[in-house]
């Protein structure tokens, strides 16, 4: 029940959910501030495969890597950090637009609106930020699988949301709204 508890928490906690997303924007957008993320579809589709461990192993064997590299322990087989939801394009999290304001709040992101694409950068705190998380041993998974998916998952928002119904077709006969398990 503790575990269960802890869990629960950990999914409620709008600090532990900022410092995912912090280190995964970062990683994907690089060191520089001219760097972002395209998109926040883009940035759920690879938060997804981040929050899905036993998944991300699974869109690595999908694009003929070794999924091995994901380094998913055993406790972490079946497990979900945190649950998604199936939405419009995919998995989603209605928290995002929330955890990027109090991002962006904290001068630990900054946010660049062209078209209908918002741009997601990390500034000098912010990746000083990161780097401070990346340093404890709790976040060093988060940080190698972000690596993972900035190498392996370089594609537009278009073509990884296609990858990933794809990869995960189940996902298209849940119902918008209705909670992603273990695929």
């Amino acid at each position: 029940m503790a575990l269960f508890e802890a869990t629960l928490a950990a999914d409620r906690s709008d600090s532990f959910h900022m410092s995912r997303l912090l280190i995964l924007i970062d990683t994907i957008a690089g060191k520089n501030q001219l760097g972002a993320v395209e998109g926040i579809t883009k940035l759920a589709k690879l938060d997804f495969l981040l929050r899905y461990p036993s998944n991300l192993e699974r869109a690595l064997s999908a694009r003929g890597v070794n999924s091995r590299l994901a380094n998913v322990k055993p406790f972490e087989m079946g497990s979900v950090e945190s649950k998604m939801i199936r939405f419009r394009y995919g998995p989603w999290d209605f928290r995002y637009r929330r955890f990027l304001n109090l991002l962006v709040a904290r001068g630990l992101v900054h946010i660049l609106v062209s078209g209908r694409t918002v741009h997601i950068g990390v500034t000098p705190l912010g990746h000083s930020t990161a780097a401070r998380l990346e340093e404890d041993e709790s976040f060093h998974d988060l940080k190698m699988r972000s690596k993972l998916l900035k190498t392996h998952f370089a594609m537009s928002g278009t073509n990884l949301m296609k990858f990933v119904y794809r990869t995960f077709p189940e996902l298209l006969t849940l119902k918008y709204g209705e909670v992603i398990g273990e695929l």
